[in-house]
């Protein structure tokens, strides 16, 4: 996600306190790490990747039919265009 200067502080404290623990309270995910991008390009904002971890695909598109449209919702709510942000789906390979 890349997010605007003006909230980035404020988007992190969001982030850990309200919106990463909805998620991990659907009880679909195990764990999560957030990280920053270093060494970007930060005059439109500062980017950052949220992964999450779960045991199986079909606890992922439980969620994705579930409760993301929902939170995402939120999201947009609360930061409207001050954000942007994509989903990725990785896969251990070792």
């Amino acid at each position: 996600m890349k997010v605007n200067l003006d909230i980035v502080n404020e988007w992190i404290e969001w982030q850990l306190h309200e919106h990463i623990p909805e998620i991990m309270a659907t009880k679909l995910f195990d764990d999560y790490k957030m990280y920053r991008l270093l060494e970007q390009d930060e005059e439109d904002g500062i980017t950052f990747t949220i992964q999450y971890f779960t045991s199986s695909a079909e606890r992922y598109q439980q969620y994705i039919s579930s409760f993301a449209p929902l939170l995402r919702e939120k999201a947009f709510a609360k930061w409207g265009d001050q954000f942007t942000g994509f989903r990725s789906i990785m896969e251990a390979v070792r």
